[in-house]
């Protein structure tokens, strides 16, 4: 019950911290456009600053903690993958490139067998 509570009041201003976000992203693409015949440098390091701002505010809503829970358990998930060894990767690829070119060899057959009857029937 009282985790509910907490959550409803971390949640209260998400609708303003987003509108916020929004009202950043917007000045940002403004004075991208306003700042135009100002060095291509200084307006990319304004909009990363502007970008790490909005980032920021984001991530402290409730949608952004639990976006934020999902990229840290989805770096744990990476990190338990068995890779494959350089020997089953080149092994796999031969693999799909021979049956690519074995079913296009068996595709175009039948294309051209359907082709020679058609003919036939009209001509």
């Amino acid at each position: 019950m009282n985790a509910k509570i907490e959550v409803e009041n971390q949640g209260r201003l998400d609708g303003l911290k987003w509108f916020v976000v929004f009202a950043v992203v917007a000045t940002g693409a403004y004075g991208n456009y306003f700042y135009q015949s100002e060095s291509l440098l200084y307006r990319v390091i304004a909009l990363l600053i502007i970008g790490l701002v909005a980032g920021y505010i984001a991530l402290t809503t409730v949608k952004g903690h639990k976006f934020w829970t999902l990229v840290k358990d989805a770096k744990v998930e990476v990190r338990k993958v068995v890779w494959p060894t350089k020997q089953e990767t080149v092994q796999t690829t031969i693999i799909v490139v021979a049956v690519v070119i074995l079913m296009g060899i068996v595709l175009w057959l039948i294309d051209w067998a359907l082709n020679s009857i058609i003919n036939g029937l009209i001509g």
